[in-house]
């Protein structure tokens, strides 16, 4: 188990075997390089620890648990968890500041007790076993174990077509589960698994706030939590997009250290995705040590790569630049910063002001909107407005889950085999999400960027930078996802979130002043990268081999002759790469993952290192 996860932490090996217990785990070292090996435990050896991540507020709760009498042997972060589990028991999380997922073992009570952060920016799976219970950073040490069979969920499987990413509980693995963010799971000798929530937040604004106060309290926190970020004994770099989040950690980084940050940006060769000039911008502006890449992947070989390296399988293709720019920031540093999370906090994205536009449809009667959506269903794939009318026919929170789902129900039915489609139809995919959007008390705009928090940003964003990173043995963190700053964005009213169709209006005006003001007010441009192109190109041929090959019909998963019909459809020049992209992906991860015993998978080469691994049976 603890093999498979070398490239999350390839500075050191450590296993506690105990009465019932064996704790696994593998070291990036970043904080006290010498003194904090785990596992780890207490004093007389009563509670012991394996721990992924950083808790940034370490140094003040060391020096609390030293005055309440506990005798720490360590400078780093890892004893404070011990030491306020024995203050605190389950509690413990409650003061933990940062982006963790633990394990703790507590020989007393026999009590295993698995925690994750607040935002999921650390994974953390696991699969109940007969007569006790395996947990890992990913999904592959899990493989090794012989009683965890491997089968698809079919849940994960219709999440994953609809929303290009498996769902927030249960992995691709039949039996392998995810602890969901912000939840503490304990299990003791009954074997009975209790997962409890510790942490939500709650979107409630303050109307009487001014937006002076409000632009003055968003940028003490922001310094704040990038000065927290930065606690490292290692050496720390920046991600720069030349967009505003991770321009922002840049000058604030930038305003604090008297050398120079040190940043990493990509680009592609054609112009429409090439943003290094605006990354260029911002790393002139604040003199930063500046590295940079033009790709032309290998996309073919990337794919075997991102295969294994996500886990799972996973169709946003932005992982594709995230693994490159990763590669290159490990060449140089240990961890880096990122700007993950602003549009999520701030309302960044365009489709929270189209979803505002789309809000005039529900003038329109009900009766009305579902008989045009009965005769777009009755107009065949491809026809002009035949989407439009569906959409339309929609109410508010399915509608705006309908703008992102990827494949419908209807076409589900016609590329996938009927015994494959009628096990995935027994799931709902939107079913969470929904949830999320009919949350009491919420206006519009806060229910959609709820739903975001707790979906798209740790289902997708989350997910993809963590993998990409640890792939090289390099640790991402998000100084905007600190659960304060997190906490204070929840009280900014909607009408300074987004004002008169611009989004992060009250970050903009936040930044005004440390930002240059062509940074701000350019268009958001995303992390695209040109695979539609691609498709049309040589990835058009590894398509069609690898999904409508015999191997793939074996499988009984596609109707290979539906798989041919979409890839002729996008060469012959309709759009639909990230459907492609997303379909390769799960054919790969199932001939990596489910065809082959992973202990004799060769793994890719290039990488190499993390915080810390935990593996457990009890």
């Amino acid at each position: 188990m603890c093999q498979m996860l070398v490239h999350r932490g390839p500075d050191e090996e450590g296993v506690y075997l105990g009465s019932g217990v064996a704790l696994g785990m593998r070291r990036l070292s970043i904080i006290d390089l010498e003194a904090s090996q785990q596992p780890m435990c207490n004093e007389n050896r009563t509670i012991w620890v394996v721990f992924n991540g950083e808790i940034y507020n370490y140094r003040e709760l060391r020096q609390a648990l030293l005055k309440r009498g506990h005798r720490l042997q360590s400078s780093g972060d890892t004893e404070t968890i011990v030491h306020l589990y024995e203050e605190f028991g389950p509690g413990c999380v409650d003061h933990l500041r940062g982006m963790f997922s633990f394990a703790i073992w507590d020989t007393v009570h026999r009590r295993l007790l698995l925690a994750r952060d607040r935002l999921g920016i650390k994974p953390l799976y696991y699969a109940p076993l007969r007569g006790g219970l395996a947990f890992a950073s990913e999904l592959k040490p899990l493989l090794q174990l012989p009683e965890i069979g491997r089968s698809l969920s079919w849940e994960a499987v219709r999440h994953l077509v609809t929303f290009m990413a498996t769902p927030p509980a249960q992995s691709i693995v039949d039996g392998v589960r995810k602890l969901e963010p912000g939840r503490v799971a304990t299990i003791e000798d009954d074997l009975d698994l209790r997962i409890h929530r510790y942490w939500d937040v709650a979107f409630q604004p303050d109307e009487d706030a001014s937006e002076p106060e409000l632009v003055e309290r968003l940028r003490d926190l922001l310094f704040e939590s990038v000065k927290l970020h930065e606690v490292s004994d290692v050496p720390i770099g920046a991600f720069l997009s030349g967009g505003i989040d991770s321009s922002a950690v840049v000058a604030t980084m930038a305003s604090m250290r008297p050398e120079p940050v040190k940043t990493f940006s990509i680009g592609f060769p054609e112009a429409e995705y090439n943003e290094l000039r605006h990354a260029r911008n911002v790393a002139q502006t604040f003199g930063t040590d500046h590295h940079e890449l033009v790709l032309q992947p290998d996309v073919v070989d990337l794919a075997e790569d991102l295969a294994w390296f996500l886990d799972e399988p996973f169709g946003d293709t932005s992982a594709i630049p995230t693994f490159m720019v990763s590669r290159l920031a490990a060449k140089h540093v240990t961890v880096v910063l990122t700007g993950d999370g602003g549009d999520e906090l701030f309302g960044g994205y365009d489709k929270y002001v189209t979803d505002q536009e789309e809000q005039r449809f529900d003038r329109i009667p009900r009766t009305v909107r579902r008989a045009l959506g009965v005769v777009g269903r009755q107009l065949p794939d491809g026809t002009k407005g035949k989407r439009f009318l569906e959409h339309l026919a929609l109410d508010g929170s399915r509608r705006y889950l309908d703008a992102s789902t990827l494949f419908r129900a209807a076409q589900l039915r016609k590329i996938f085999q009927p015994d494959a489609y009628e096990q995935m139809s027994a799931h709902d995919p939107w079913a969470h999400a929904l949830d999320c959007l009919d949350r009491d008390g919420c206006d519009g705009l806060s229910a959609l960027q709820y739903c975001d928090l707790n979906t798209y940003l740790p289902l997708d964003i989350l997910t993809k930078v963590d993998r990409m990173a640890m792939a090289h043995s390099l640790e991402a963190r998000p100084p905007l996802l600190d659960h304060k700053l997190v906490e204070f964005a929840a009280t900014i009213p909607s009408r300074f979130r987004i004002s008169n169709g611009s989004t992060k209006y009250l970050f903009k005006q936040a930044m005004r002043g440390l930002l240059p003001d062509d940074i701000i007010d350019r268009p958001k441009h995303g992390f695209a990268i040109p695979l539609a192109r691609w498709f049309r190109g040589e990835l058009a041929g590894f398509a069609r081999e690898l999904l409508c090959s015999e191997r793939s019909r074996q499988r009984g998963l596609f109707r290979t002759d539906q798989l041919d019909r979409l890839i002729r459809l996008h060469e012959q020049g309709r759009d639909i790469d990230l459907h492609l992209w997303t379909l390769v992906s799960l054919e790969l991860w199932c001939r990596r993952v489910l065809d082959v015993p992973l202990s004799s998978t060769r793994r890719p080469e290039r990488a190499s290192r993390e915080r810390i691994l935990p593996a457990v049976m009890v």
